[in-house]
């Protein structure tokens, strides 16, 4: 039998180390992560939520002592690779055999001659450290240490000591690629062991000669490119296309090369010098194509193995070589047991390269079937994860743009923007040690394979100019913006209100086009016959002769989809419902010929069955879209909206809705987005122009002809609703992204708005910039003229400002020739892709609805206005998250719109109530009719009325306060109705008894009165 141990003997202490043990490892490895767990990145979580905090951009500062850079190779931007005794490397070489007629080195910046230019523009962006390369050729010809290049020796000395008289840290890397060619031709470059120790002599030289000044050092930039592409695909220098065993002891020796300079360091110069000393090392990115599929998994981690593992792991893992490569590759270098030891932890802190060059050429990365990723977060992850949590410094980052691009380089700034804040990300919510940012790079120079085909640099270099000026781009003003400001600061830093809207705010869901039924579907109240179904095994009914039924008269809700949509619209607790009419189904001829009344009916059965929830209607007449035109068939074989006859035949279908619904819709909209149908009549711009010019004629004798003949009678308003998204310029610093945006309002909102809320007439900015493209014969373009009498009946024709607003466009100036709408604009949409989006990719920008509010209350003067159409497409069936998230964001901005800037806003319609088969997902029920979450959420807005401080009340200016005893009353009348009722008939049947109580006394009183006198 076991004895139980007693309190505080040696078991149970053992079994509470275990406890403690366990435990201590299960938070080390939440909080730090543990070596070799990197896999798990690809792990996502089943509660991801498309709309957490923590995935979208931060608005947040780095840390007080993050440092921030801007890094150069020697190679790239130095020039004068012959001039003062400098030696030639394999990249001089390899550029003049290899890239015939491209341009050498000599072409570059030319930064050897004009340090003073450099220096100005590190001063300018206000950087705490430039990364640069030496050129170990210049310093030692034969690549040998012998005596100093003496010339080359005083470019460094005068560029180190002008750094830190500016008071920025320099950061050199001893070696960039750009291998004496003396050692290549001699010795076979990396690939012969003697490189070894001829790079710790040069190191050595450095280290003594720099030392003092320089506080970090980078032994090598990203050795997996000189090994795989020097030695493997022949695209970097030497060129080599060797077999697959030399890549790899190419690589072997440069890891051997690294850590034998780092012990260097460590014993003869980091006790006085007190500097730190690493490798840039880097990477692709990967993701598997299924996130749940743990092969896919699998291969996403080879993949980061074969590329970056290669070098880590040796260095900041267990001193070996991934075990999957080694399995793999019987040919792979072995390290003794005392070159692991002597190997591992060679490195002061984790300097992670992420950029084209690790992207480039995709057909030379193992991406084993996977997607490769931009994501640079989640790089970051896994570096946490696969060697326990090292000190990080992104010593290389950015993008590329085309060599012709000068300075407007707005791609470059969208791709910083994304690449610091997921940095950001990771040292705020993934507490990842990262301690600094390399961009690259300051200046444009010579891009390895790719030469001067592409441009890199924060400065725009005109290389074939004879001053070589240093000129910011505006990535260069951007990276200028976050330093000074150590991070991100919002655009609209309004914060959130809590208010309401006005008591009489309409709270609205946007439907389509209501595709009437033209029978009802439920008439068996409306036969008098009565039927047996299947009698014989047919299926089918059978009238029975000679019987008769009681029968009612035909009611709406005899038609099924109106009952559908009540109960949807109960549902949703909106005050308004917008939808559509079809003009096609109630005019089939295109005039008032054939008039399809049972089509009417259904319309008006609609309208007043919603009445009977306390809805109101708003009826658009006319809804095309591109897929569907919707002009009754006539009407399209002579032209549609070309033909200005249709205009006169929409008055007339417009009229008849007037007459025939009009006594039940207070709000009408005529045509939706006829800014939209450039889709549609897109053969010319003169067709666009031409179908413009007549439907918004087609409008304005429609409005004309209700505020003569119904308003008087019917109190309605009538408007047009237009497609309002706002027009950001993509790029800030340039005046011509923010003309483009303005010009992009112009030709998509004041084409329809100016003539009818302004002018009577189109936007002379419009009309002037065709006129331009005219003179220069970019464009063949037209813009009608209307006449006298055209502007009269246009200018006005709105009782209200409708608009339907989506998302944000980020605009850029781009020249475009051809006689095309969209070419006449001369403008280009970016997708910003630090933005949250939809799967349709409409970009969520909540901020963008309130400054399209602001611009019409500035253009258009104080008019109210009515938000037609908002909302996005999810995908999701079951938890529609990011429409929430839409929703609460877009309207809070509206609510500023209307408190703050005093937009007189009176409605807000979400969009939309149903979504549509293989469509995107933007309704609140699915096709079927099955609700969203969101249905709630929007709910609670309406009855909150906004986003109250803490209970909803209505400003009692707009609305008088209501008695207790009022409220009682307006909730309680079925209550009320029946204890009346029942009260009513308890007096009645009270009355009946005293009646017949008194009736029986009588005829008692009379009786004895019969008897007394018989007996007298």
């Amino acid at each position: 039998m076991k004895t139980v141990g007693a309190a505080g003997t040696p078991g149970n202490e053992w079994i509470f180390f275990q406890f403690v043990a366990f435990w201590t490892l299960v938070f080390l490895r939440t909080v730090t992560g543990l070596a070799g767990e990197g896999r798990s990145v690809w792990k996502k979580d089943p509660n991801f939520s498309p709309v957490s905090e923590t995935q979208m951009f931060l608005y947040d500062t780095f840390p007080k002592e993050f440092l921030w850079g801007v890094g150069t190779g020697a190679l790239q931007v130095e020039g004068s690779w012959r001039k003062d005794g400098k030696g030639s490397s394999v990249w001089d070489q390899f550029v003049h055999t290899a890239f015939r007629g491209a341009d050498g080195t000599d072409v570059s910046s030319d930064s050897y001659t004009l340090l003073d230019k450099d220096l100005s523009a590190l001063d300018f962006l206000g950087v705490t450290f430039y990364q640069f390369s030496i050129s170990w050729s210049r310093l030692f010809p034969t690549g040998v240490v012998a005596a100093p290049n003496e010339k080359g020796l005083q470019y460094y000395n005068s560029l180190i000591d002008s750094l830190v008289y500016r008071k920025i840290d320099p950061m050199v890397t001893l070696y960039h690629w750009d291998l004496p060619l003396t050692l290549q031709e001699k010795y076979g470059g990396w690939k012969n062991e003697s490189v070894i120790d001829i790079f710790n002599d040069y190191a050595t030289f450095c280290f003594q000669t720099f030392g003092d000044r320089v506080k970090y050092w980078i032994t090598m930039h990203n050795p997996y490119l000189v090994a795989w592409h020097g030695y493997g695909t022949g695209i970097h220098a030497p060129g080599e296309k060797g077999k697959i065993t030399t890549v790899y002891s190419v690589g072997h020796n440069l890891i051997k090369a690294h850590a034998k300079v780092w012990h260097n360091y460590k014993t003869r110069f980091r006790p006085h010098q007190k500097g730190l000393v690493s490798i840039v090392l880097g990477s692709h990115w990967i993701e598997p194509n299924k996130s749940e599929d743990a092969l896919d998994i699998s291969k996403c981690q080879q993949s980061m193995e074969r590329v970056l593992g290669w070098f880590a792991k040796p260095i900041y893992g267990d001193g070996d070589y991934p075990e999957e490569l080694k399995n793999e590759l019987s040919f792979l270098p072995s390290f003794t047991e005392d070159e692991k030891n002597y190997i591992k932890g060679t490195a002061d802190f984790f300097a992670f390269s992420f950029g084209p060059n690790n992207f480039k050429p995709p057909n030379t990365l193992p991406k084993m079937g996977q997607n490769l990723s931009l994501n640079l977060r989640e790089v970051l992850n896994w570096i946490k994860l696969e060697y326990n949590s090292p000190r990080i410094l992104i010593a290389e980052n950015g993008w590329f743009t085309d060599s012709h691009v000068k300075t407007d380089d707005t791609t470059a700034i969208y791709m910083m923007k994304n690449f610091i804040n997921k940095v950001l990300q990771a040292i705020k919510y993934d507490n990842i040690d990262v301690f600094g940012y390399t961009a690259w790079s300051l200046l444009d120079g010579f891009e390895w394979q790719h030469a001067y085909n592409i441009r890199r640099g924060l400065f725009y270099v005109d290389f074939r100019s004879e001053k070589k000026e240093r000129i910011p781009k505006s990535s260069a003003l951007y990276y200028k913006q976050i330093i000074r400001e150590n991070g991100f600061f919002p655009k609209d830093s309004t914060p959130s209100l809590q208010a309401q809207f006005s008591c009489d705010f309409s709270w609205g869901i946007t439907e389509s086009v209501l595709k009437a039924e033209s029978v009802a579907s439920s008439p068996q109240f409306c036969d008098s016959n009565l039927y047996l179904w299947n009698v014989t095994g047919d299926g089918l009914l059978h009238k029975v002769k000679g019987v008769k039924l009681k029968t009612r008269p035909a009611q709406c809700t005899d038609f099924v989809s109106i009952k559908k949509q009540l109960d949807l619209l109960e549902k949703m607790k909106v005050t308004h419902y917008r939808f559509a009419l079809d003009w096609s189904l109630i005019l089939p001829n295109g005039d008032l010929s054939v008039i399809n009344r049972q089509v009417l009916r259904y319309y008006r059965c609609v309208i007043s069955e919603v009445l009977k929830l306390n809805i109101q209607a708003m009826v658009t007449l006319y809804y095309p879209t591109h897929t569907y035109l919707g002009l009754p068939g006539p009407l399209l074989q002579t032209g549609g909206w070309l033909n200005q006859s249709t205009a006169h035949a929409f008055q007339d279908y417009a009229a008849l809705c007037f007459q025939e619904l009009g006594d039940l819709v207070k709000l009408w909209i005529t045509i939706n987005e006829p800014n939209r149908l450039s889709d549609v009549y897109n053969r010319s711009s003169n067709d666009t122009y031409q179908a413009a010019h007549n439907l918004l004629i087609a409008h304005a004798m429609a409005w004309k002809i209700y505020d003569e003949r119904y308003r008087p009678f019917q109190y309605g308003k009538v408007s047009l609703s237009l497609h309002s998204d706002w027009a950001e310029p993509a790029n800030p610093y340039f005046e011509s992204h923010s003309r483009a945006a303005n010009r992009f309002l112009q030709f998509e909102i004041g084409w329809f708005a100016d003539p009818i809320f302004k002018t009577g007439d189109y936007p002379a900015t419009m009309r002037e910039y065709i006129l331009l493209k005219n003179r220069k014969g970019l464009s063949y373009s037209s813009l009608p003229y209307f006449t006298r009498e055209e502007k009269q009946l246009v200018k006005g024709a709105a009782d209200f400002y409708a608009l339907n607003h989506f998302t944000t466009r980020f605009v850029i100036h781009e020249p475009q020739n051809g006689s095309q709408y969209e070419f006449d604009r001369d403008v280009q949409f970016l997708q910003d892709i630090t933005c949250l989006s939809s799967p349709s990719r409409l970009a969520v920008v909540p901020w963008g609805i309130r400054k399209v509010l602001k611009w019409i209350k500035k253009t258009y003067g104080d008019i109210d206005v009515y938000i037609t159409a908002n909302g996005i497409d999810d995908q999701s069936l079951d938890n529609d998250e990011l429409r929430n998230y839409y929703l609460g964001k877009y309207i809070q901005e509206v609510l500023k719109a209307y408190y703050i800037d005093k937009v007189k806003i009176r409605g807000y319609y979400a969009f939309k109530l149903t979504e549509e088969k293989s469509k995107p997902r933007f309704g609140f029920f699915t096709s079927d009719s099955k609700g969203k979450p969101s249905i709630k959420f929007y709910n609670n807005l309406i009855s909150s009325n906004g986003f109250p401080a803490e209970y909803s009340i209505c400003d009692p200016s707009n609305k008088e306060k209501q008695c207790s005893f009022c409220m009682f009353i307006s909730q309680k009348k079925p209550l009320i109705f029946f204890a009346c009722c029942l009260f009513s008939t308890l007096i009645l049947l009270l009355t009946i008894i005293v009646f017949h109580k008194r009736k029986r006394r009588k005829r008692y009183k009379a009786k004895s009165v019969q008897r007394i006198c018989v007996s007298f």
